[in-house]
């Protein structure tokens, strides 16, 4: 038994004790073990959310496909309000190589409401005649147009050969040329086999004056693609503005001119062509900027834009696109540049005539629906494309 007195004089010694050990060294830490000198990293605030690792970290961005919780109408269009007429098309998108293609094509523009396609062959000589035959079995539902020959640019006889063939094409059947494109070696030009800056053949070039001259004499437009989109000229990464799925068209450090220099020329050639009707299509790749667009439109009047293939620029700028479109409808066609299948056309009746939203879409943003006006739709659906389309 402890006395009060023994506690005491035990309590006194522990204190001398526990007194001592605190004025010690420190015994010398054991070796730390590898991946301990890695700093901690620091906390990561997003909006008042305290960001930490997980299981997401490893998910590549191309597989990142969220599923959303959002319950929203959705609006099935089996046919659009008004016949609509697809003013860009593609044989080889349609995978048409002989008469039953054409019928199957047909069967699907009957189903979703579909008046006619303008075909573009891609070719001249005997390959547009090969196809041109082909869709000649339903002259109200197809439109067929030829290319441009490309050939032997720089030989003297080059401008009267190629506008020759343009002529020839059009006793054909051929009721227009395109898609021309030009995203930066020329027309006819890759960067597999690419020429010189100096030697390509962009759309302003004078060896072109007169097949320009020749289709404004036959009173047929032409398509042409110049450009890209502008995200195109932005680098490939994080902030890449489109999805993984359009990295080749990329031109990022590739010998070709700016997004501005070719759109330049673009300027260059409407101005010096008056009587000449062009289509630029892909709303020509200005839908990002529909305000600069429309100067373009305001200063020259022998041009038309189509908005096929840009379902995702219109649909994620519904109250913008739809005054674009209300302002323009009279310049601006449909058009679609992605196939032939039913549930293609039926989204882009979805997008131009529902109010839907968050509608899933080919890029990582979502559509909203433009929900156009009657008047709109009428013209942009048909009404634009009769007005330029040749008979």
């Amino acid at each position: 038994m402890i006395v009060p007195s023994q506690a005491r004089c035990l309590a006194s010694v522990l204190t001398i004790l526990l007194i001592g050990c605190s004025t010690q060294p420190a015994p010398q830490q054991a070796t730390k073990t590898e991946g301990q000198n890695t700093p901690k990293k620091p906390q990561e605030l997003k909006y008042g959310i305290d960001v930490q690792p997980g299981p997401m970290d490893s998910i590549l961005l191309k597989d990142y496909a969220p599923a959303s919780s959002l319950v929203v109408p959705e609006t099935k269009v089996p046919k659009p309000k008004y016949p609509a007429i697809d003013v860009h098309t593609h044989s080889y998108m349609s995978n048409v190589k002989a008469a039953e293609d054409v019928d199957r094509w047909l069967k699907v523009m009957d189903e979703v409401g579909l008046e006619k396609s303008v075909v573009f062959t891609g070719a001249t000589g005997p390959e547009f005649d090969r196809q041109a035959e082909l869709f000649a079995k339903y002259p109200q539902r197809f439109q067929v147009w030829c290319s441009i020959d490309t050939k032997d640019i720089d030989a003297p006889d080059y401008p009267q050969r190629a506008a020759a063939e343009i002529e020839r094409c059009y006793r054909k059947g051929a009721r227009g040329i395109g898609e021309l494109s030009d995203k930066g070696f020329g027309l006819g030009g890759s960067e597999k086999k690419a020429l010189p800056r100096d030697k390509r053949l962009h759309i302003d070039d004078p060896r072109l004056d007169l097949v320009w001259k020749k289709i404004a004499e036959l009173k047929i437009p032409a398509n042409i693609h110049i450009a890209d989109h502008p995200s195109c000229w932005k680098p490939l990464g994080p902030n890449q503005e489109r999805t993984p799925d359009f990295q080749h068209f990329n031109m990022t450090g590739k010998d070709v001119p700016s997004y501005e220099e070719l759109l330049a020329s673009r300027d260059r050639l409407v101005a010096k062509h008056p009587a000449t009707t062009f289509i630029f299509c892909h709303l020509s790749n200005q839908g990002n900027d529909t305000a600069t667009l429309a100067k373009f439109l305001d200063a020259h009047k022998n041009v038309y834009l189509d908005f096929s293939a840009r379902d995702y620029e219109l649909g994620r700028q519904p109250r913008t696109a739809r005054k674009f479109m209300d302002k323009y409808k009279d310049r601006l066609m449909f058009g679609t540049d992605m196939g032939s299948e039913a549930h293609m056309y039926q989204g882009w009746w979805r997008l131009l005539e529902t109010g839907d939203e968050f509608i899933p879409g080919r890029q990582w943003w979502r559509y909203y629906g433009l929900e156009l006006p009657a008047s709109t739709l009428e013209a942009v659906y048909r009404g634009t494309a009769l007005k330029v389309l040749a008979r």
